[in-house]
């Protein structure tokens, strides 16, 4: 959220929400005064997914975080309620859109009917999971939650288009949700009802994005035992998540000594379903045009890896317009396929795999397979990595002990009276 705060697109929906005036609630991020909880979970929403560094879950193949957290924070600032609560509405929303993604997993083409379809299923998920946990905060009862969620789903959307081809609508995808979300609890709150079955119904939830076909396991197997939230993966990478393993791979290629101006061919091998994403359509994907469609770029991820960056491996300043652009780049990125491998799309979406075969000027051929995602359960990110990447955000805005601060503050969220000092503590930053 707070290295996010100097992109055009955060200054258009911030300076949105303060038009749109309104009772002083709850704060969001680079905002100096309080707004109405439902826009300040719409700014802190936009702010969270904007860079691509927001955390996926598996199988689901959506960012759960970007819309709850936000959601959550909003309402819980609005009711008063103390970060032990928050941490638990969080963990609930948590689980209600990861396992909503899930049930739009189907096993027999191991494909996401969801991505199939055009939809973004962070958002459209992260909807209803807003609107539960937000509903949570708001102190609704049960029947209060169900009708949240009714709602909710007539809020939810999502199109993904532009992940393929540009468009920077994506960025407010998990702010909508979040929004919608406050907005759906705070109605049911009202009286506004919605349907029982609205997620299994005729006309339901299910229906309407995944055509009826839906995993009810998925959903309700272990539902409150067996928590679905450890299976979040947090992004060691500012860019999209099919592209991780990739750079993983182009790392270890360069660790192994191989200078890109040595390359004459590279292929980046993926899970089928994801070379729509990172690969297609080719030509637009090794000349992306800003440093935002570089982050769903496999040939420019791959070299921008090969090159080195900053970071966990590459980091944010590997983002730019200015280096999307570059004509030594693009050079190279003229070099790179995508395709899909039957290995890959085997074990997707329970990773995102890749393997990248280097064809070199001395006729050698190099491959380097990278199976499992860096940050998720198989190789988690340790506690030092993840600071690494706090500073490589909060860092560009905050000082060192702002930094300290702010880091001791939100790994004590559980122990925290309120949400809103804490929140305060950073809606300057737009003036720093």
């Amino acid at each position: 959220m707070i290295a996010a705060t100097r992109l055009h697109t955060s200054h258009v929906v911030r300076n949105y929400a303060l038009d749109r005036g309104g009772r002083a609630e709850a704060h969001a991020v680079g905002v100096p005064e309080p707004l109405p909880a439902e826009l300040a979970a719409l700014v802190n929403g936009t702010l969270a997914h904007s860079l691509d560094y927001d955390d996926t879950h598996l199988p689901s193949v959506l960012h759960p975080s970007a819309s709850i957290v936000p959601a959550c924070l909003a309402a819980a600032e609005a009711a008063d309620a103390d970060g032990r609560r928050v941490v638990a509405a969080i963990a609930v929303g948590l689980e209600i859109c990861v396992r909503l993604g899930m049930a739009g997993y189907d096993r027999a083409s191991r494909n996401n009917v969801y991505f199939d379809r055009g939809q973004h299923a962070t958002s459209i998920c992260g909807t209803v999971g807003s609107a539960a946990a937000a509903a949570v905060l708001l102190g609704l009862d049960a029947a209060g939650v169900t009708n949240a969620i009714g709602l909710a789903a007539s809020m939810a959307s999502g199109v993904i288009e532009a992940n393929r081809t540009g468009g920077t609508v994506k960025r407010i995808h998990c702010g909508w949700a979040a929004h919608s979300g406050i907005c759906a609890a705070r109605l049911a709150a009202r009286g506004i009802t919605g349907p029982p079955t609205v997620l299994e119904g005729r006309f339901g939830f299910f229906r309407a994005f995944l055509d009826g076909n839906y995993d009810a396991a998925a959903i309700e197997a272990g539902l409150g035992e067996r928590w679905e939230v450890p299976n979040i993966f947090f992004k060691p990478y500012p860019a999209n998540h099919f592209t991780h393993a990739g750079i993983d791979a182009a790392l270890a290629l360069r660790e192994r000594g191989v200078s890109i101006e040595d390359v004459e061919a590279i292929s980046l091998g993926v899970a089928e379903p994801t070379v729509r994403t990172i690969g297609e359509p080719i030509a637009v994907k090794r000349a992306p045009a800003t440093g935002y469609q570089a982050q769903f770029s496999g040939p420019y991820t791959v070299v921008a890896a090969l090159l080195g960056g900053g970071g966990l491996g590459l980091g944010i300043d590997d983002f730019t317009d200015a280096l999307a652009t570059d004509a030594t780049r693009r050079r190279h990125m003229a070099k790179v396929s995508v395709i899909g491998r039957a290995e890959c799309s085997e074990i997707f979406p329970h990773q995102f795999p890749a393997v990248l075969t280097a064809r070199l000027r001395d006729g050698r051929e190099l491959e380097q397979a990278v199976m499992a995602n860096r940050g998720g359960p198989e190789r988690p990110l340790s506690d030092g990595e993840l600071e690494i990447k706090f500073a490589d955000n909060a860092g560009r805005l905050l000082g060192d002990a702002e930094l300290r601060r702010l880091q001791d503050a939100v790994l004590a969220l559980d122990r925290q009276e309120a949400i809103g000092p804490l929140l305060a503590t950073i809606t300057q930053l737009q003036e720093a």
